[in-house]
């Protein structure tokens, strides 16, 4: 079977399109044909993790050491990328009893991957669930990560109707969830972006957007019952006077010095500092397409790469100018057009 095989830390090039062994199932493990995978954030770091030093990794240096053991230190120990897919169950082991054979199904794979490929196996009890009817392979490839890493983090902080939202990065995987979840939450949603995606974020149903390279919301007076900075890019000392009296200002990516704000605030009352990890589970996923099927959670997809022009994909998402979801397509012969 084919694969993009990354044995080398590097650009885009690294990503080559390789023959490989096609996987056989163990006994509680589905053979799934993969008819389409994305890339994202994540697929972008694990590229080039040799270059990510703990100044640049948005989490803890103690979560940096355990993801450069995981990764690989000089070379890549995951060679095959990719965290997101849907596609179609071709084989199941036969201790298998929740899917059966041509089941069409969509899910994520974690910090494992190994999406980019033609085929994959995973237990029947991992993140993997039916494909959503109301969505393609290619939409429903797109979704996982994001929808998955967003619900749970904004039900920690109990959002209720009427709330105002800010979310920092409203244009990424996370932050686009994000966007759409707290709409159906009953929140006012601001989302903040840079210039190119503006309209993709209006798209999914913000009721205001914030070009970050031409406004600063911290001066424009608003003020928010919730801050959500997904990539920690901002600042909780600036963002302060933007939140109410007892705002929430809620970090999926953070320092050290995040940790002892999230500490202090607990402690001093009022506004909240709240640094919070999703576990990407099953359940999750569940929820995540009981939202889309009733039409909460859609997928707007910018380009569309072949499996063997995912450097091309790569590229693109590194000048900046996306406007939505990156999907990669798989070629089989029993794919639907």
């Amino acid at each position: 079977m084919k694969a993009i095989v990354c044995t080398n830390y590097g650009a885009p090039d690294v990503l080559q399109l390789k023959e490989v062994k096609k996987p056989t199932p163990k006994d509680n493990e589905i053979l799934i044909r993969v008819y389409a995978t994305s890339v994202n954030y994540g697929d972008l770091v694990a590229r080039n993790f040799k270059e990510i030093t703990p100044q640049k990794f948005n989490m803890p240096l103690l979560i940096w050491f355990f993801a450069k053991l995981a990764f690989g230190l000089s070379k890549p120990r995951i060679t095959i990328l990719g965290s997101e897919f849907s596609g179609k169950i071709e084989l199941v082991g036969k201790e298998v009893k929740l899917f059966k054979q041509d089941d069409q199904v969509f899910g994520y794979l974690g910090q494992s991957m190994g999406a980019y490929t033609e085929y994959l196996c995973m237990p029947e009890n991992g993140v993997v669930a039916i494909k959503p009817a109301n969505m393609t392979y290619e939409e429903a490839a797109a979704v996982p990560y994001g929808a998955i890493m967003a619900l749970p983090l904004l039900k920690k902080v109990n959002l209720q109707p009427g709330q105002k939202v800010l979310i920092i990065g409203a244009s990424g995987g996370i932050g686009s969830a994000s966007v759409q979840i707290a709409k159906h939450f009953g929140a006012e949603v601001t989302g903040v972006c840079g210039t190119p995606r503006l309209e993709f974020v209006k798209s999914l149903g913000a009721d205001k957007v914030i070009d970050y390279t031409k406004e600063d919301f911290t001066q424009n007076g608003e003020s928010y019952d919730l801050i959500f900075d997904v990539l920690g890019k901002g600042s909780f000392s600036r963002s302060i006077k933007s939140l109410t009296q007892n705002g929430r200002y809620l970090l999926a990516s953070f320092k050290l010095k995040q940790l002892l704000q999230m500490l202090w605030t607990s402690i001093t009352g009022g506004k909240k500092v709240i640094c919070a990890m999703a576990p990407g589970s099953l359940e999750d996923l569940y929820s995540v397409k009981e939202l889309i099927e009733t039409g909460k959670i859609k997928a707007i997809i910018d380009r569309y790469y072949p499996l063997e022009q995912i450097a091309d994909a790569h590229r693109h998402i590194e000048t900046g100018h996306k406007k939505g979801n990156i999907v990669i397509t798989v070629v089989h012969d029993d794919k639907p057009s």
